[in-house]
């Protein structure tokens, strides 16, 4: 009789509920953290997001002052909405085709976060990115109404460099500023290195509170675009990643995988004729028989033993006296009987009885199949 020790369903239970309560608990709570935060945004600048680099702390001081504020995050969605009043672009590097520029157009102050050459071509063309730098307090030095009411703000990053008489540059950082303005009668264009002044971490520091508010807020109007690379008037504009590749590494590619078939023909297998090839050694057939032997002894399996010996003399026996393979034992107990003239219930104790139980039977047995099968030979 066997005992189960394979696992039931009431052992599978025990062991596993806790980890499943615990895995519930964790579910639950995330469901009721992610319920009770409801429709809230996310994302760097974002006008509704709650995080560190988002704007939602300034967006809402905007509307407190009266300013509507309109997100966008397409370049459609900012054209419809620029009508006027401010547009404040935290990514003008990403704004495809010319978009900047037709927006410049439609209203009467365009902020700009950190505008790349790309960017400051399509509508500063004097400006130039002159390097960048570490975020920090910078004082205005300059004249400008929104920067000399502000103070002391945290500013840096980007800065720029300009030879237009027009231009009016405030928080330096050496030599180049890092807040450059130019007004004309086609309206006014602000450029700042950085968007700190602007994120919900930094807007309580220094006057950036007051400098983001004046810059942002002179309008009752204010268009925050925010583009994105997933914009769908970015498609046209998007080339599969082979185009990518330039000419030269493609035909270095092309070279290498040639090089390769062809080293990978050079050392590849040939195929031929079976070569034999001599053992490093040879084993005699006596000594596996007594390492086999020796086994037996060892596991102690005289019975085992007996049987294989008892096999292979009924084999021996078939095939010397003509028999088939398959030859039931009364066959070869009567045809050995016959030619050995022993009584067919001596033969068959020695070709089919009991196992032995002794090494002393199991060298009786060997010698009794040696004696049959020596009398077989000589009838």
């Amino acid at each position: 009789m066997s005992t189960s020790v394979s696992p039931d369903l009431r052992r599978i239970w025990r062991g596993v509920r806790i980890p499943l309560a615990l895995l519930l608990l964790i579910v639950l709570t995330g469901l009721v953290l992610v319920l009770s935060r409801g429709d809230q945004t996310s994302g760097q600048l974002e006008p509704g997001s709650y995080e560190p680099g988002g704007s939602r702390a300034l967006a809402q001081l905007l509307g407190r002052q009266g300013v509507d504020v309109h997100p966008a995050h397409t370049i459609d969605e900012a054209l419809q909405q620029a009508d006027g009043g401010t547009l404040l672009v935290t990514a003008p590097d990403l704004v495809p085709g010319n978009g900047l520029a037709e927006l410049r157009r439609r209203v009467a102050h365009l902020v700009l976060i950190a505008p790349g050459p790309e960017a400051l071509r399509a509508v500063l063309p004097t400006v130039t990115a002159a390097g960048s730098g570490d975020v920090r307090t910078l004082e205005p030095d300059c004249t400008v109404g929104s920067a000399v009411a502000a103070g002391s703000a945290s500013l840096g990053g980007t800065r720029y460099r300009t030879t237009d008489p027009s231009a009016r540059s405030c928080y330096r950082d050496g030599e180049d500023p890092t807040f450059v303005q130019f007004a004309d009668r086609t309206g006014t264009v602000t450029v700042l290195g950085t968007s700190a002044p602007l994120t919900n971490e930094r807007l309580a520091d220094e006057g950036d509170a007051a400098l983001a508010m004046r810059v942002l807020g002179d309008h009752g109007r204010l268009v925050w675009y925010l583009p994105s690379p997933t914009d769908p008037a970015l498609a046209g504009s998007q080339k599969p990643f082979f185009d990518l590749i330039p000419a030269g590494w493609r035909y270095g590619a092309l070279m290498a995988g040639i090089a390769v078939v062809l080293l990978a023909l050079w050392r590849a297998r040939r195929l031929g004729p079976v070569v034999r090839e001599p053992l490093p050694i040879v084993v005699r057939a006596a000594e596996t028989a007594e390492g086999r032997a020796r086994l037996y002894r060892r596991g102690g399996a005289t019975g085992h033993a007996a049987e294989t010996l008892r096999e292979a003399a009924r084999a021996r026996l078939r095939s010397r006296l003509g028999l088939p393979g398959d030859a039931d034992p009364a066959s070869l107990v009567e045809t050995v009987s016959t030619r050995t003239g022993r009584a067919p219930a001596e033969i068959g104790a020695v070709l089919y009885g009991p196992p032995t139980g002794a090494e002393a039977e199991l060298v009786r047995l060997a010698d009794e199949l040696d004696r049959v099968e020596r009398e077989v030979e000589r009838s």
